[in-house]
């Protein structure tokens, strides 16, 4: 298990071309290739430890992988096969949620398990609306936990309004809904990513919304066309370095080529309205809307984050690093989903901030944080990615040090490198 050691930064100014390629949209382009009947170009896809377990399971369903360290070609088989070994999602629900949809319309046996973290996560969000529909899905805890054993065949269409807003439930449910002989509905109550909607219909897929809010998925009959695309950059992972520019005095940062796609910035926003200078240039516009963001530091007053919650939840941890250099007390509610993600992260974010001297209250929806002064502190990732480098970020303004971050390769395989080229002290070392 390795430690990260953060120094204090001072003011930086830069711009960043090389953050970490989008996560969601590497994990679709690796599922969504099995689809189609032609080869598909991949450029800039996310060598990433999750993304590249997507890419592994599906070289093991039958794909024939290039990659000449550039581009990923992947050229599918004529029919999925049924593996001969389990296939293993590492640390990605995204991976593991989609999948499973994919998999449930397919003839064969296939299992689904993943790390010590993914295996704890609660999956009955997914295979419960899955089962209902005809997949034959087996699992620990009634199919709550992988390892999931799913016996795939056809699908019932379905009209499913889900009770909770979640980009990989729809995405799952859409991936068995056009498998389906007939059209099937889907509604949540807010939009969340619409990655799999545009991705799929960019490949001659029709998945439309209705005047009453519902997602019809209407069958394919044939082999979808072939990706060509680029993955943008993550604005998620881009965010932390949003986040660094907001907490250190006349600092600035250009992130260039991220998806400006509106269900992927929310957190800027919000950072936006707590006192941040941020402009956002779009420069293309195929599969998603893509260009740059420019962020300046201005002083930060507190924010209620209520709303918008599926489009952000990913940033709340590094939002909550803001929150605790911002003037006044800000609070985040409606936002129970953190607790299922790679930790509960509504204990992780109050737990760790109270380390670093910052007042906090936990709720069961969210919590409060009291602006105030960082200070060094020795934090836990509980293995969760976007824990460990929040508080990285947080360790530019007061030192810190983070234990167990071996997880931030499942996502960010170059965040050190990037804190140490804005000015930070970092150092990592196995600890025991």
């Amino acid at each position: 298990m390795k430690t990260l050691t953060v120094s204090k930064c001072k003011v930086f100014s830069t711009i960043i071309d090389n953050i970490a390629s989008d996560k969601s949209i590497s994990h679709r382009c690796a599922m969504f290739s099995l689809l189609s009947n032609k080869p598909s170009t991949i450029k800039n896809f996310l060598r990433g430890e999750d993304t590249m377990d997507s890419l592994n399971i599906a070289q093991k369903l039958g794909a024939i992988i290039d990659d000449d360290g550039e581009v990923i070609k992947i050229t599918p088989p004529s029919n999925l096969r049924e593996p001969d070994n389990i296939l293993d999602c590492g640390n990605a629900g995204t991976g593991m949620r989609l999948y499973a949809g994919l998999l449930s319309g397919i003839d064969g046996s296939f299992v689904l398990t993943g790390d010590k973290y993914l295996r704890s996560r609660p999956m009955n969000r997914v295979t419960k609306p899955l089962r209902e529909i005809g997949a034959k899905i087996d699992g620990v805890d009634e199919g709550n936990k992988a390892p999931l054993h799913i016996r795939g065949g056809k699908l019932k269409s379905f009209k499913y309004h889900s009770p909770i807003d979640s980009a990989q439930v729809k995405s799952a449910l859409i991936l068995a809904g056009i498998q389906s002989n007939e059209i099937s509905f889907y509604k949540e109550n807010l939009l969340s990513r619409d990655h799999t909607e545009r991705m799929l219909n960019g490949m001659g897929a029709k998945i439309v919304t209705n005047k009453d809010g519902w997602i019809e998925i209407n069958p394919i009959t044939k082999p979808l066309k072939p990706l060509n695309i680029t993955v943008p950059t993550d604005p998620s992972s881009a965010f932390f370095f949003a986040v660094a520019v907001a907490i250190i005095p006349d600092s600035k940062v250009t992130l260039k080529n991220v998806t400006l796609n509106p269900t992927r910035i929310e957190a800027y926003k919000v950072l936006q309205q707590m006192g941040a200078e941020i402009e956002f240039k779009e420069v293309e516009n195929i599969y998603e809307p893509i260009g740059n963001i420019t962020v300046k530091y201005a002083p930060l007053k507190a924010v209620v984050v209520e709303k918008n919650i599926a489009w952000l939840i990913d940033e709340l941890p590094a939002l909550s690093i803001a929150m605790a250099t911002a003037r006044g007390v800000s609070k985040v509610k409606n936002a129970k989903e953190l607790r299922v993600k790679e930790s509960d992260r509504i204990k992780t974010v109050v737990d760790n901030l109270t380390l670093c001297g910052i007042e906090t209250c936990e709720f069961e929806d969210g919590y409060e944080v009291v602006g105030g002064e960082l200070k060094s502190a020795i934090v836990d990732s509980f293995g969760d990615h976007r824990i460990a480098m929040s508080f990285a970020i947080a360790g530019l303004k007061s030192d810190m040090i983070v234990k167990d971050i071996d997880c931030i390769d499942t996502s960010f395989p170059n965040f050190i490198e990037l804190l140490n080229k804005i000015g930070a002290g970092c150092a990592d070392k196995i600890s025991g």
